[in-house]
């Protein structure tokens, strides 16, 4: 089925499109910069702040709610999957289930506060706390589903 229509749509050359591509991403990053350094040294902070061996220390293996701490404790942190993956092999040589570890990895990537910044700017308050509640108990099922696999 053919559309007939008068009208025309423009066909930008390569030289328009990467123009506009350039000027919004200048944009956005003109809008958001502040909130992502406010973010990372939120997270930075944090990070430093906490003992490497606290989450080991609440969050080990006889710990009925280890799941939920290391989510807990996770979600102030910022880093990307490829950075948390050491900090999760020391957890798991620590003596914490690999579900726990994998929740908390999930956690810092996905619930960080400087992404909850960045979002803010995007989303309304309630969207936003949609997204981290849906989120945080897919997190969690999943952490609790791979510490009752792999004991």
């Amino acid at each position: 089925m053919q559309m007939n229509s008068d009208l025309e749509l423009p066909d930008p050359t390569t030289k328009e499109r990467l123009i506009d591509s350039w000027n919004f991403t200048r944009d956005l990053i003109k809008k958001i910069w502040l909130y992502v350094i406010i973010g990372i040294a939120i997270g930075g902070f944090i990070h430093g702040w906490i003992p490497a061996g606290t989450l080991a220390k609440y969050a080990g293996k006889s710990n009925p709610f280890a799941v939920f701490v290391a989510v807990v404790i996770g979600v102030p942190l910022y880093s990307n999957a490829a950075g948390v993956i050491p900090l999760v092999s020391e957890l798991t040589r620590a003596g914490v289930a690999m579900g726990t570890s994998l929740a908390f990895m999930m956690a810092v990537t996905a619930l960080s506060l400087p992404e909850a910044i960045l979002l803010r700017r995007v989303l309304k308050p309630k969207l936003l706390a949609v997204f981290f509640g849906v989120v945080a108990l897919g997190i969690v099922f999943t952490g609790y589903l791979f510490n009752f696999v792999i004991r």
